[in-house]
């Protein structure tokens, strides 16, 4: 029995220590979102632009066939219950307000939180942390804070496209390919769409995006000087990643 206490005490002392680690590289690396520098400022809007590049603009043909799969099978599963408006209120609950984001925040995982993991891994293995830091440069701003912003804002834009995609482009798939009731579907979408539908989908992107970034980054750098350790930190990214996210949909879900 006091070897299972002992188990438990020090699981809990563990994650413990983790949580606060965590949300101690949290608040250091948001604080650098309101500390202006002119010195480097061109380099990190270059690394920012390559971020959104890379997880943003080359995740499109990735989101954009998720997007037409999902929406067209929802609106043809749907179109089955009785009243347009109920069709198109639906559509909305569950493409701009939970699949969406949830979709979105999976693409950006299983692409660009891993590969971050495995770069930055790689930086800490080969030194290469310890030699910017060696030269004056915060590591937290030239590596970190690009990645931040550029992971956030691709997330954000992936789910708009996501959102668009999905209603749009699965209701013409959906109108040409086959002969489901689904009528005036768009003029619906516009009638049963709110304010709030759009900033709470908006908001759980930009909630996932900052989510899997800083896991991302936290891990990455808290790899041993050990090259196996790199698959073992990816791993745990995936899953803390998705694993948070979920518990912050139902969070958002139940407050909006």
């Amino acid at each position: 029995m006091s070897q299972i206490t002992g188990y438990i005490g020090r699981q809990t002392i563990r994650t413990l220590d983790r949580v606060s680690n965590q949300l101690a590289f949290n608040f250091s690396l948001l604080r650098l979102l309101f500390q202006r520098q002119k010195t480097g400022a061109a380099l990190i809007r270059r690394f920012t632009l390559e971020q959104i590049y890379f997880t943003g603009y080359q995740a499109l043909y990735v989101i954009i066939p998720i997007a037409l799969l999902i929406g067209g099978t929802n609106i043809v599963m749907f179109s089955k219950v009785p009243g347009e408006f109920d069709l198109a209120r639906t559509m909305v609950m569950l493409l701009i307000r939970e699949i969406g984001p949830l979709v979105t925040a999976l693409v950006v995982i299983l692409r660009s939180a891993t590969a971050v993991t495995i770069e930055i891994g790689y930086m800490k293995v080969l030194h290469e942390i310890e030699t910017i830091e060696m030269a004056g440069i915060d590591p937290l701003r030239i590596v970190c804070l690009p990645r931040l912003v550029g992971m956030t804002s691709a997330t954000l834009g992936l789910f708009i496209v996501f959102a668009l995609v999905a209603t749009v482009g699965g209701y013409t798939v959906v109108w040409t390919l086959t002969y489901a009731p689904i009528g005036n579907f768009i003029g619906q979408i516009s009638l049963a769409i709110t304010a709030s539908d759009i900033l709470v989908g908006i908001f759980k992107a930009l909630c996932f995006g900052i989510t899997i970034t800083m896991i991302c980054l936290y891990h990455g750098f808290e790899t041993k000087l050990e090259i196996t350790e790199i698959p073992v930190r990816t791993s745990k990214v995936a899953i803390e990643c998705f694993f948070y996210c979920l518990i912050a949909n139902v969070i958002i879900s139940i407050i909006f």
